[in-house]
């Protein structure tokens, strides 16, 4: 799949230049030329900052879970999982390692929680009765791991600070909104389609409870200004993430875990992990460049514009949708949509905005489902991409509102 995105992305903008120069337009073979050169410096620089993100995660991440934070999060989302995926034994090595993987997810590092969530992935398919079947407690990890579970999109912080952001974290409460909605989307599909008892009282009391919290929240935004919105945005975005930083030290600390050494254990794993995606970062910035300096992109946009204004609808958000139609096909693409659309307009300009809370509230369905379950080698995947899909659609359509209630020019 991704070898014909990538391919179409050149093929599509040398048949949009073709164009342009038959209508006399010869200087678009010079700016594609110079965009590919461009995208590919911009890849490394990016990966600079990269290496510096993932490497620190990793290590504090390391830390938190030799200092029991992971185990003690499992221990207390135990009586969830038993109603979530009743086949999953109490105290099997794969709930352990799903909030593992959640972990990664909540704290944006994507990358990291991958191989964790093929361990978790393989640890279910020996409680699985088929070989080549997804069992129900497969695609609702899947699900909720294709949902982007991301509270801390610190991924998304780096690019933006990459690209000269004053605030990096301006996008911190559209992007817990909007990923809550996608994720709320994803486990009451997957729900429906297995019949689970959410109206168990346990499940109750957790999802009631973290809704009351979401609840409580958006009633108290909005009594809120624009500015007075992006500028808590950014202030809690600045507190939860230092404060996480924190809690992960002195939870080493009381532990007498030898945090600076479990941090350079963990970081070794980070600077691996950066360094592997630097090709398809070159690879797929490259493409996009070249498809924006072709024209191309600029007409697919208009195109949808010219629809959408049909409809009577406002068309701030469609310079955003690259990055979120993308999304579900490669990672690697969207994040450079997103990176380019920053260059192009902005890196606080509205559809930089959008485009970052849209990469932060969505998630590579595809992919995910791809790299899975072929680890374990199921085929038969059931209804896993029907829900993944409902996830991705809710997180964009709540991107869409909630940058309007806090972005949009008044």
């Amino acid at each position: 799949m991704l070898n014909r995105l990538w391919l179409g992305f050149f093929l599509v903008a040398a048949g949009a230049a073709l164009a342009r120069w038959a209508l006399g337009d010869a200087a678009v073979f010079a700016a594609m030329t110079e965009s590919l050169f461009a995208m590919a410096k911009l890849s490394v620089e990016v990966m600079v900052l990269l290496f510096g993100t993932l490497t620190l995660w990793l290590g504090l991440l390391r830390i938190a879970e030799r200092a029991g934070l992971v185990e003690l999060l499992a221990r207390a989302l135990g009586p969830l999982f038993r109603r979530l995926m009743p086949e999953v034994p109490q105290g099997h090595p794969a709930i352990g390692l799903i909030t593992l993987n959640f972990a990664a997810n909540v704290l944006g590092l994507d990358n990291a929680a991958t191989p964790i969530g093929l361990r978790a992935m393989r640890e279910l398919q020996t409680l699985n009765p088929s070989t080549d079947t997804a069992s129900n407690a497969q695609i609702l990890f899947l699900v909720l791991n294709a949902s982007s579970l991301t509270l801390l999109p610190v991924s998304i912080f780096m690019y933006r600070a990459q690209q000269g952001a004053p605030d990096p974290t301006l996008v911190f409460l559209p992007i817990l909104i909007a990923t809550s909605a996608s994720t709320l989307a994803g486990l009451l599909s997957v729900a429906w389609m297995q019949r689970l008892r959410l109206w168990d009282p346990v499940a109750l009391a957790y999802l009631g409870g973290g809704a009351l919290l979401l609840g409580a929240l958006l009633a108290g935004l909005a009594t809120l200004s624009a500015a007075a919105l992006a500028s808590v945005s950014a202030l809690v975005g600045n507190v939860v993430l230092l404060g996480v930083i924190l809690a992960f030290l002195l939870a080493g600390a009381v532990k007498r875990v030898p945090v600076y050494e479990a941090f350079i254990e963990g970081a070794k794993d980070g600077f691996g992990v950066a360094r592997d995606l630097l090709p398809y970062l070159v690879a797929m910035l490259c493409a996009v460049g070249v498809l924006r300096a072709s024209g191309a992109l600029g007409y697919a946009l208009e195109g949808i514009r010219w629809a959408v204004q049909g409809l009577g609808l406002n068309t701030d958000f469609v310079a955003a949708l690259p990055t979120a139609l993308v999304k579900p096909f490669s990672g690697s693409a969207a994040r450079a949509m997103l990176i380019e659309t920053m260059q192009h307009y902005g890196v606080d300009s509205y559809p930089a905005l959008l485009a970052a809370t849209m990469q932060g509230s969505t998630e590579t369905t595809f992919y995910v489902v791809a790299v899975y379950f072929g680890a374990v080698g199921i085929r038969r995947v059931r209804h896993t991409v029907g829900c993944a899909l409902v996830a991705d659609l809710a997180g964009v359509v709540a991107s869409i509102v909630v940058c309007a209630w806090f972005f949009a020019p008044r």
